[in-house]
C-alpha cells in the first residue's frame, strides 16, 4: 500500500488541512504518517486515520526521516513556511538529504503536493 508522510509548519497547517480535505478520497487509499500536531489536526478535521509520530520539535521529523531510510515511505508532503518558520519547527534540510539519498519524492508547496499525489495515484 502507498504510504506518505504529511508535515506542516504552524503557519501552513491550515493549508495542509485544506489540501487533505480536497484530496481526502485519494488520501484515504494511502497509509498516512504525520508529525504529531499535523496528524492531530488532520484526524480532527477529516475522516482519515493517521499514524502520528512525535511533534516536530520533539523529533517527529527525524522519525519520518528514519521511515525514509528504512524504505517505508513512498513520498513526503512538507508544507513549510520559507519566510517565517519558527526555531521550534522541523528543519527540512535533513529530510531533503535523506529523501535525495533514497530517491523518495518530497513536495514542499501545494502545487508540488498535487503532483506528488497524482503521480503516486498513477504509479
Amino acid at each position: 500500500m502507498t504510504r506518505i508522510a504529511l508535515i506542516a509548519h504552524d503557519d501552513e497547517k491550515p493549508e495542509m488541512i485544506d489540501f487533505v480535505q480536497e484530496h481526502e478520497p485519494q488520501l484515504s487509499e494511502y497509509e498516512l504518517v504525520c508529525t504529531g500536531t499535523t496528524g492531530k489536526r488532520i484526524m480532527e478535521e477529516t475522516d482519515l486515520s493517521v499514524e502520528r509520530k512525535q511533534s516536530g520539535p520533539l523529533g517527529g521529523d527525524t522519525q519520518i526521516g528514519a521511515e525514509v531510510a528504512a524504505d517505508r515511505l513512498d513520498g513526503i508532503i512538507f508544507l513549510r513556511d520559507p519566510l517565517t518558520a519558527q526555531p521550534h519547527e522541523p528543519d527540512i534540510t535533513a529530510l531533503l538529504r535523506i529523501c535525495d539519498v533514497h530517491d523518495t519524492p518530497m513536495a514542499t508547496t501545494r502545487t508540488s503536493a498535487e503532483f506528488l499525489v497524482e503521480g503516486l495515484a498513477n504509479a
